[in-house]
């Protein structure tokens, strides 16, 4: 797995003199149509971006910030960058903590599986579909995604699964909600918050 996901990130994004993360920013910073979007950052740009998390944790980037010992009771999360339009995480699962059904209130996310694997109930308006993610596998969360992620019971994987998510603009809220007897969606509560689920 290292090797494939370290092939994935481009050698001129290696300047020793830039930190990754930003180096990854200043491409996604290109100009683009004015859209009606918070972010001028794509979902494709988050991917992007989660993608050379996952590389930067795995050449050891951040290794300052990772715990000397792995909880694998409880989840945790660090976060790897921030500015005014982007905040990158670091985020572990541990059987049988879930995230509750919620939403990233005003910003887009993504995530790319650093290690293990992740399942995610998402609501499609009628339902909660489900979708397991592997070892590099991604998903992008657009406005209105509604989800629980929780790491899949079925991994043969020990310890916790890893995943880098990314968020534009940064976190500053999200809606928890709750599948009512009648089948739709109601909200329970919104909560202010920089960090997530």
């Amino acid at each position: 797995m290292t090797s494939t996901l370290a092939r994935t990130t481009s050698a001129s994004l290696r300047s020793p003199n830039v930190p990754p993360l930003a180096r990854t920013r200043v491409a996604a910073d290109a100009p683009r149509p004015r859209t009606h979007l918070p972010t001028h950052l794509r979902p494709a740009d988050l991917l992007r971006i989660t993608d050379q998390g996952v590389a930067d944790v795995l050449d050891g980037r951040h290794d300052a910030l990772l715990p000397t010992e792995w909880d694998t009771t409880h989840r945790w999360s660090t976060r790897l960058y921030a500015d005014d339009d982007l905040d990158v995480w670091l985020i572990s699962w541990t059987p049988g903590e879930a995230t509750e059904l919620h939403d990233h209130a005003g910003s887009l996310g993504a995530l790319t599986v650093l290690s293990g694997s992740l399942r995610e109930y998402h609501w499609t308006g009628d339902d909660l579909a489900v979708r397991v993610l592997d070892a590099g596998d991604q998903a992008a969360f657009p406005l209105g995604w509604v989800h629980d992620v929780v790491k899949n019971p079925t991994t043969q994987v020990a310890g916790p699964t890893l995943s880098v998510h990314a968020y534009s603009p940064p976190l500053t809220a999200m809606s928890y909600y709750e599948v009512a007897d009648a089948g739709h969606l109601r909200r329970t509560r919104t909560i202010l918050t920089d960090e997530p689920e």
